[in-house]
């Protein structure tokens, strides 16, 4: 009688290509996103919130502000995730300004509801973000500060992650009406459902 047991399967790690691949496609996935965002006048959490807000009062380039913002998070991940991921998540923050400039002269909108904007935008950023997980990188920004945080001092980076995102959206009722603040939370939780339903490491294996 054939024995059912079989040997746990190996992970393959990805190639150079599978992970260049992975940035861009990850990396467009979320420009799309922010694109929408920006379109509907709607804000995100996170370092890319707090370039919202400084694209909105000062008009300054998005893609610029949100690469300069992100510089001093490196150190964080350096110390926290190793130069490998700290190097990834670089090349992944650099594309992803490039790509916000890029993107809006390639596409346009007539009409743009905000709660398909709001909804759409969080679930084609939370792929983007996925993709660039299981490629061992991210969008850096307080994520990394917070799992830095919880390795050093202890403290939860759900934790660390929830108290900036909910400062960054209160901030954002300085440049945006409150119901525009309260679609963003929209946008936020379908992004966080599709990081939710998708990176399980009991389920996913990948890097």
């Amino acid at each position: 009688m054939p024995s059912h047991d079989t040997a746990p399967l190996q992970a393959a790690p990805h190639t150079l290509l599978e992970d260049i691949q992975a940035m861009v496609i990850g990396c467009l996935f979320t420009a799309l996103g922010v694109v929408m965002l920006r379109e509907a006048r709607l804000l995100s959490g996170g370092t890319t919130g707090l370039a919202f807000i400084a694209h909105y009062l000062g008009g300054w380039r998005f893609g610029t502000v949100l690469f300069l913002i992100n510089l001093p998070f490196y150190v964080f991940g350096y110390k926290a995730l190793g130069p490998r991921f700290t190097l990834k998540t670089f090349c992944a923050i650099g594309l992803l300004s490039i790509f916000t400039e890029i993107v809006p002269g390639l596409i346009g909108f007539t009409h743009l509801d905000p709660v398909f904007a709001a909804v759409m935008s969080g679930l084609a950023i939370g792929i983007g973000i996925l993709i660039l997980i299981r490629h061992g990188a991210s969008l850096g920004g307080v994520g990394v500060m917070a799992i830095y945080l919880q390795k050093t001092r202890g403290w939860r980076a759900g934790t660390v992650q929830m108290a900036f995102d909910s400062l960054i959206l209160a901030t954002g009722l300085l440049v945006v009406e409150p119901h525009q603040v309260m679609l963003s939370v929209l946008g936020a939780a379908a992004l966080n459902l599709v990081i939710g339903v998708n990176h399980r490491p009991d389920r996913y294996h990948g890097f």
